[in-house]
């Protein structure tokens, strides 16, 4: 068959991968292994099966999953089919899930069976999508009726490849997208200082492909690896994995590497074939990435970005654990990645780049990073600078050898385990209560998720209301991991500046007195 290519795809990258590693694995979950011919071949047929439903390039396709082989299903089929995936978070709320369809205008949305009663609960809000599937047991069936002849179509390396949200001021998630040209730099970027992946390399994914470790997805594919999949992080499986299937990458947020190297079992594996655990998400304490190193070796590699402009900072473990003159590596970020730009903005005018050793907003720009948010003119503005800068709203500073240190946030943001957490959803919530006036929400220091939120509300003289109900509230409305885990009830009205704004550093102040920084790692 003649075709032209128009440029470089990722569809266009993991169909040829296919073709070249066709025999050898390319993902594992459970006891399920396909090659890459068996899962191309499923890819082809969900793709088949999209246009079957009458969506085209560009329409967009959500999908609520756990990692599994369906999973890779979908991962494929929507590329193959030019559609744009958009990943749901298995902990958000039913509204949450409502809010990112309804935002993107998705067509289609396909779920396990395990969310199908919560997605159900979500259609009721849900204005756009036309076609709706439960993965249930009668999906190999119904998969299977689709044929399994690639029809390649033509995709550009500017059409949007994928839209990830991420969290919002004011209580409502933003879509950022990627085109297919911007998720290959991306992932080009984040095994930059990687060593090299051979073909049969096994990279585990013991967190969501939705979130962190997708962007270690697409290069173990191209790379001809092996994509491993669990469905849930317990320490004592995820080491035996580790050991059983010689896996050689990895990403982790603080916490779980906290929880691997605290495991009795850790300290007895032999781990020869590890060459990567890639920490990113959240900032991570001196003390794990220390016992890390012990535990494990040097192969620990940190990062830094975020899901609007993504890495910009990286350092593999001959950096992070060394001695530098004027620096201090191991309480930093990295340094710039030889590709990015990263500056340190004025935070009262963004458009002014500060000297080295002066603190104010980071600001990034990088070939991974957003054109904007997805269909929200007013978000972009306040993200972009006039000159193509992402404002990350995290304070920070650069010393002399370049190494970055964040030291706090600009928008009070709270990073838990790995999420982000905007106070501003929390207390939309917690005002719906009927007995609470005022509240605010803050990060405080938490010795297992690195920080955590802290509700403080303002309720009338002789009200009583109790902690659980603030909890269950949150839980029910924004998803359980959203919850703050401490709530203070005062009648004393909340500090708040001449102009009426609320101060929450002055409420979190005393939570930090004893830290030099004010984010906090795992």
């Amino acid at each position: 068959m003649k075709r032209k290519i128009k440029g470089i795809t990722v569809t266009g990258l993991m169909r040829q991968s296919a073709k070249y590693n066709a025999n050898r694995i390319s993902v594992v979950a459970g006891e399920r292994r396909l090659t890459y011919s068996e899962a191309w071949n499923r890819g082809v047929r969900l793709a088949n099966g999209f246009s079957s439903m009458g969506l085209s390039r560009g329409d967009r396709v959500a999908v609520l999953e756990d990692n599994s082989i369906e999973a890779q299903d979908f991962f494929l089929g929507s590329a193959i089919a030019g559609l744009v995936r958009v990943p749901l978070y298995a902990r958000n709320s039913a509204e949450s899930h409502a809010h990112m369809i309804n935002q993107t205008g998705t067509k289609a949305l396909m779920v396990t069976k395990k969310y199908e009663s919560e997605i159900r609960e979500a259609l009721t809000k849900i204005k756009t999508v036309d076609h709706f599937l439960v993965r249930d047991e009668g999906y190999e069936d119904w998969l299977n009726n689709f044929s399994v002849v690639d029809r390649p179509i033509c995709i550009d390396p500017e059409d949007w490849y994928i839209i990830r949200h991420t969290g919002g001021t004011t209580g409502k998630p933003k879509g950022v997208a990627y085109s297919h040209k911007t998720w290959i730099s991306a992932g080009k970027d984040w095994f930059y200082n990687f060593p090299p992946m051979h073909a049969g390399d096994v990279c585990l994914h013991v967190g969501p492909i939705s979130h962190g470790s997708g962007y270690l997805y697409t290069p173990t594919w191209l790379s001809g690896g092996v994509n491993l999949l669990l469905t849930e992080f317990d320490p004592d499986k995820v080491l035996d994995v580790m050991d059983r299937e010689k896996v050689s990458y990895m990403f982790l947020v603080p916490s779980m590497l906290n929880a691997l190297v605290r495991c009795p079992k850790a300290k007895s594996l032999d781990l020869p074939s590890l060459k990567v655990i890639q920490i990113g998400g959240a900032p991570i304490a001196d003390e794990t990435a220390l016992l890390g190193r012990e535990i494990f070796g040097d192969v620990l590699y940190q990062g830094y970005g975020q899901t609007e402009a993504l890495p910009v900072c990286m350092m593999g473990p001959d950096e992070w654990f060394s001695s530098v003159e004027g620096s201090n590596p191991l309480r930093s970020a990295g340094r710039a990645l030889p590709f990015a730009y990263l500056e340190i903005r004025d935070t009262s005018d963004p458009e002014i780049n500060l000297p080295i050793g002066i603190e104010g907003e980071i600001a990034i720009k990088c070939e991974g990073q957003m054109t904007g948010f997805w269909e929200n003119k007013e978000a972009t503005g306040e993200r972009i600078s006039s000159d193509g800068f992402v404002l990350t709203g995290d304070i920070g500073k650069l010393d002399e050898n370049g190494y970055l240190y964040v030291l706090d946030r600009k928008d009070d943001m709270i990073i838990s385990g790995g999420f982000n957490i905007w106070p501003a959803e929390l207390e939309n919530i917690i005002l719906s209560h009927p007995k609470v006036s005022e509240v605010a929400v803050f990060a405080g220091p938490h010795e297992k998720w690195g920080e955590t939120p802290i509700a403080v509300c303002v309720i009338s003289k002789g009200a009583e209301v109790a902690e659980s109900e603030i909890m269950e509230l949150c839980s029910d409305k924004l998803g359980s991991y959203k919850k703050p885990t401490k709530v203070i009830f005062q009648t004393e009205p909340l500090p708040k500046s001449p102009v009426g704004k609320i101060q929450r550093k002055i409420l979190r102040e005393p939570y930090w007195d004893k830290d030099d920084r004010r984010v906090k790692g795992a």
